[in-house]
């Protein structure tokens, strides 16, 4: 099955509350756009790679992305001004390559394991759509002005997280059909009846939105790639 990915980051991060969109703020000697990308070409089912980004930011991309000259990642296209329609953007751009499955995931995860993306395009063997997920395990509660008032069942209740995988001809009709104003894209695959199946996911795979999670990434970006440099050290040794 021929697999595409659509890398969302077109987003301002405005929660972020930083001058830099955060998928291009440095994590150690790289930023989250291109940790991203590196993960998706390490997929060897993956064949194409689009990400999609604001107008304004086309420096900053092609800045976080030099170097990478793999072929499967294609130029940068623009998005639009929802997330739902700049994922259409990045679906448009890839209906000439007629890629069966396609997964799209936001930019602003940046320590996605390969094990989850296997997980969703394994799911997607056997159905419509995937998505990767927690299942939710503290308890919630309805408020007023900051007091409990009561408990609400988590029972089948799950945290989505992304990559979301589905079929292209399938997901690429529904986005078309679609008002843009989903917040992922499991919301647009249900409006339009398609069945989603949920991949367990991990904590790791967290998404940065506030000034906490960067604090998290910087950190973990640390200790990733200290590990990753003696990991290379051992196997250069070892030839």
């Amino acid at each position: 099955m021929s697999v595409a990915v659509v890398i969302v980051a077109a987003g301002r991060g405005r929660r972020l509350g930083a001058e830099t969109p955060k998928q291009y703020i440095p994590l150690g000697p790289t930023c989250a756009l291109r940790r991203v990308a590196e993960t998706f070409l390490s997929i060897s089912a993956v064949r194409w790679i689009v990400p999609v980004i604001h107008p304004d930011d086309r420096t900053l991309c092609l800045d976080a992305l030099e170097g990478l000259r793999d072929a499967r990642l294609l130029p940068a296209v623009d998005g639009a001004e929802t997330r739902a329609k700049s994922v259409r953007c990045g679906l448009e751009h890839l209906v000439p390559h007629g890629p069966e499955l396609v997964l799209i995931h936001d930019a602003a995860r940046p320590f996605l394991p390969t094990t989850v993306i296997s997980g969703v395009i394994d799911a997607l063997q056997h159905g419509d759509g995937a998505c990767a997920a927690l299942p939710l395990v503290d308890a919630l509660w309805t408020s007023r002005d900051g007091a409990a008032l009561a408990p609400v069942p988590r029972d089948g209740v799950w945290r989505a997280q992304t990559p979301q995988g589905f079929s292209f001809d399938k997901i690429l009709k529904a986005h078309r059909n679609h008002d843009g104003t989903a917040a992922d894209d499991v919301a647009v695959a249900r409006e339009a009846g398609l069945g989603v199946t949920f991949v367990q996911g991990t904590e790791r795979n967290y998404k940065i939105t506030t000034a906490d999670d960067l604090a998290r990434a910087t950190q973990d970006a640390e200790v990733l790639d200290a590990k990753r440099g003696g990991a290379d050290a051992n196997s250069a040794k070892r030839r």
